[in-house]
Order: C-alpha cells, then structure tokens, then sequence
C-alpha cells in the first residue's frame, strides 16, 4: 500500500497545529500564533439556541445553502455593510466556516491542472485548497508595503488561469487594499474572463480610519466576482463554524453539488446562532473591535524598538503583523527557538509562501491588553538575543 502515493502528498501540513504541540511542551508559553479573538460571540446568538430547540424538525437536513431567516439577514448586513444587492445575478450560500467557501468555489470552477493567482505572502489555507484540487497555485509577490501589484497579476495570467484571490484585511500581514487597486484586479478579471475571489473575513479588522472595501459591490462585478465572509472572526464564531459566500447565479449548482457532497447543510443549530448574532447591537462589534486596537497600539509600541532587526510593514486591518526579520536564521527555527527560550509563540513566514528570507507572523487577536504587552516584550527580547548572535 506504501506505492499509492495521495495527492496529499503535495499538501503542506497545517502549522498551527505543529505550533500548538510546541507550546505544549514549554508551559507558560504566550502565543502570539492562531488568529482567533478572545470574546464571546453576543448575548443574541445564544438566546436563538432554544428556538432552534423548540423545533421539532430542526433534526433532519435543511437547504443545502442555508435557512431562509439567515439568508433574508445577510442579504440585509451585505447591502448595509458591503453595499453588494443580492439579485438576479448573484446569490447567497451559508457554508461551514469561509475556509468551505473556498474550497467550494475552486472546485466549483476549476478542473485538474488548472490555475489560481494568489499574491504572496498567501493565506496558507487557501494554498492548501488549490493543491488539493489538483490544481497550480501562480505566486504574485505584493509590493514591499504588501499592497496588490495589479500589473504583475495581469502578466501572471495565462490560458488555464480560473481566478485572482485577493484577502483585504490581509492574512498575514494586516495589509488593506486600496479600492483603485481591488478595481483594477477586478477589472482584470473582467476581461479576461476569470472569477475575482475575494476572501473579506477580516472585513471589520480596520483601524486608522480606513474604510473595507468589496469588490463585489463594483458596478457589474457580480457575475465574475466570489465574495467570501465569515463570523469566525468578528463574532467570535471560530468553532460554530458558520460563513457564506456571494457567488454569481451560475455558479450555484456547481457550488451546491460540492457543499452536498461534503456537509449537506451547514449545521443548523450554529445557523440559528449566526442568525441571532447578526441581530447585535452595534456596540458589540464597536466595544470589541475597539478594545483590540487598544492591543494592536501596545504591539505596536513594542514592535517599534525592533526596527534595527526587523521591517515592519504598515497593517491597518485584520489583528495581524507580518515582520521581516534580519537574519540568516530559518523561519521556522527561529520559531522553535523562541519558543523554547524566551516562551513566546509567532507563525513561520515560510507557511505563508515566503522563503526568501526570515518572515514572522505577529497575531494579538485573542490577548488581553496585559498578556499582549508580556508576549510582544518577550518576543522583542527573543529577537534582540537571539538574532544579534547571528
């Protein structure tokens, strides 16, 4: 059995998972690494729980894309939010989490030795999905701010090129695309007949007064545009698994026959909950949202003694850092080592496509004010020691 080879094999393995066995073996660790917050989704979404109970038929399978009560509220938060209309050329679909709705959308669109344009550093996940599809990942370095370079991308495109992915808040790094450059990738998509697949789950992550922008809300981008969101993040959803997607109408039974095979329906019962958390007050996004910038501004303040060892890239979304690190040492055993020494935890560049020198992902989502400020000072020590031996 050993000469059956799987397409796995070509699979990068998840680090979060190899990092999260690392902190175990140092207790006391801080982990700056999983991008998750650390509230509570609302009051509301629990409160819908016994709704969902009281439902004698709530057991058995329901829409492949979702409950209507949902849908109808999404539709509501997309036009109020993100200015995109659902109507006769686009549709919604409720998936398990936006990493699904990925997955759903390269399969729905693609056949084997096809390509998909990703800009580098890439959401690891998204990698992930194009290789298990049995498709070409086409890396596009961003700029050194890690802003879109929408020139390259048009060159990168060739004949067997489905899609451009964009992430705006971005993953990993915190970057926001500007709207000229997300219109331009758009417009790009447009003429050559590709989709725009834009992943938005950090689409409340902003700060510094800069406004998310979706490109599903440009005039006419609704039949080659994929919008992807999720409540992991903003509603403190990570293990109800609830996200969606905005495809064009035509991509619905492709999409349907994919989610079918793999889930059925999203579980109804997180549905309910995703329902009801649509339905907070605004000051829940407002408080927690705030909250973490206050964290965001300590990182900052600390990350910034570093700037004789690292690059420090503007990031004014998502809770995230993306630092270049002077040194010759390994990513990854820069990692490890910092770790072991100095009890603080950060992500590998090299997960992110980044191998052309030592890259760190700083994460500060899920710490209170107090721990962030313990793991970033012990960080800047780790780095301080370690890298000026280097």
């Amino acid at each position: 059995m050993e000469s059956l080879i799987s397409r796995m094999e070509a699979v990068q393995s998840p680090i979060i998972p190899v990092v999260a066995e690392l902190i175990k073996s140092c207790p006391g660790t801080i982990s700056l690494g999983q991008g998750v917050v650390s509230y509570s989704p609302p009051a509301e979404a629990i409160e819908l729980l016994p709704k969902f109970l009281a439902e004698p038929t709530n057991n058995l399978y329901k829409a492949v894309e979702g409950i209507l009560p949902l849908q109808t509220a999404i539709a509501a938060k997309l036009q109020a939010f993100n200015g995109i209309e659902i109507n006769e050329d686009n549709c919604i679909v409720v998936t398990a989490g936006s990493n699904m709705a990925f997955m759903n959308a390269v399969l729905a669109i693609t056949s084997v030795g096809d390509e998909v344009i990703l800009n580098t550093p890439y959401y690891f996940n998204h990698e992930m999905a194009i290789t298990m599809a049995g498709c070409r990942p086409v890396l596009v370095k961003c700029d050194e701010n890690y802003q879109l370079r929408p020139e390259a991308i048009a060159s990168a495109i060739t004949p067997k090129t489905r899609a451009v992915v964009t992430i705006s808040p971005n993953n990993p790094t915190g970057a926001v695309y500007s709207e000229q450059a997300l219109w331009e990738v758009n417009q790009i998509c447009r003429n050559h007949g590709i989709y725009h697949i834009s992943d938005e789950a950090y689409e409340y992550f902003t700060y510094n007064g800069v406004k998310h922008i979706s490109p599903g809300a440009f005039a006419g981008s609704s039949k080659y545009t994929i919008s992807l969101y999720s409540l992991s993040k903003a509603y403190g959803f990570a293990s109800w698994r609830i996200g969606y997607m905005v495809i064009p109408k035509h991509l619905l039974v492709p999409v349907k026959k994919v989610q079918d095979t793999i889930l059925i329906c999203p579980p109804v019962i997180s549905q309910y909950a995703a329902l009801g958390a649509l339905q907070a007050k605004e000051e829940y996004l407002k408080d927690h949202i705030g909250a973490i910038a206050q964290v965001r501004q300590v990182v900052l303040d600390s990350l910034n003694s570093l700037q004789d060892l690292c690059t420090i890239a503007p990031a004014d979304g998502a809770f995230y850092f993306f630092l270049k690190v002077h040194t010759q040492l390994d990513s990854f055993e820069l990692v490890k080592r910092l770790i072991r020494e100095h009890q603080v935890a950060v992500i590998p560049g090299t997960t992110f496509g980044m191998d052309d020198g030592c890259y760190l992902r700083v994460a500060y989502g899920a710490l209170q004010k107090q721990t962030a400020k313990e793991g970033i000072e012990r960080l800047v020590r780790g780095l301080q020691k370690i890298c000026k031996v280097h």
